[in-house]
């Protein structure tokens, strides 16, 4: 242990695995502040620290599984010459998830239904966030560990990396779910990029590798430019006063 405190390398690798972890959790903080913007403020922030709390637990368990994890990777069933792993499998079904989740989501907004004014928010909606929340963290956690075997031999570097990632994420993903509930817009952008990031898992599952520097460019360049538009709008309010 002493050995890894003291080496240069392995403080290289810790910070570029942690700043790999918190890239690839972006896809979570951007589900968290999508699911949790539909229950009540109080759930939502209850909702928000026990999501990030179940993907610290599922990237650590499955850490501590790791000979069985690589195992993941090795085909177990093969359609039309083209073989697939759990690994592809769960990717594929996570994908499909996040793809029919967004794709709900958006036609909810689309339709505007609002809801009668003296509607209360079900008793069951906040475990149903929850039970949604563990299959996307599943999945994201499957990813991300993977990732992270690829890049260090220490499970200790490892561990850090990721809890380090999960404080990052839980301190950002209060005023990123903020920012989401206060302007509707944003809302649709975030959903269109959890469509974005269901395509990008499928066709990982299918052996089609999309490079994740295009995704999250255009996911920044499409952020951007709601930005500006959100500053236009609220100077245009200013202006009205």
């Amino acid at each position: 242990m002493m050995e890894l405190l003291t080496s240069p390398e392995a403080w290289a690798a810790l910070l570029t695995l942690t700043a790999l972890e918190v890239v690839l959790g972006i896809d979570n903080v951007i589900f968290l502040s999508v699911i949790v913007s539909r229950i009540p403020p109080d759930q939502a922030r209850r909702a928000r620290q026990i999501g990030l709390l179940l993907a610290l637990m599922f990237r650590i368990l499955l850490l501590s599984v790791l000979v069985w994890l690589i195992g993941l990777t090795e085909p177990v069933v093969t359609v039309r010459n083209v073989e697939f792993s759990w690994r592809d499998i769960i990717l594929i079904g996570g994908g499909l998830f996040l793809i029919g989740k967004a794709t709900h989501e958006i036609h909810g907004e689309v339709e505007a239904r609002d809801a009668e004014p003296d509607a209360e928010p079900r008793a069951s909606a906040f475990f149903w966030v929850i039970i949604q929340i563990i299959v996307v963290d599943m999945v994201f956690s499957l990813d991300s560990i993977i990732t992270a075997i690829g890049m260090v031999r220490e499970i200790e570097i490892m561990i850090a990396a990721v809890v380090i990632a999960i404080i990052i994420m839980y301190v950002s993903s209060g005023p990123v779910a903020r920012f989401v509930a206060d302007h509707p817009t944003t809302k649709m952008l975030a959903l269109a990029f959890l469509v974005l990031i269901g395509v990008a898992l499928v066709a990982d599952g299918f052996k089609f590798h999309i490079p994740r520097g295009y995704i999250y460019f255009a996911m920044l360049f499409a952020a951007s430019v709601e930005l500006f538009n959100v500053l236009a709008r609220r100077n245009r309010r200013r202006a009205a006063r």
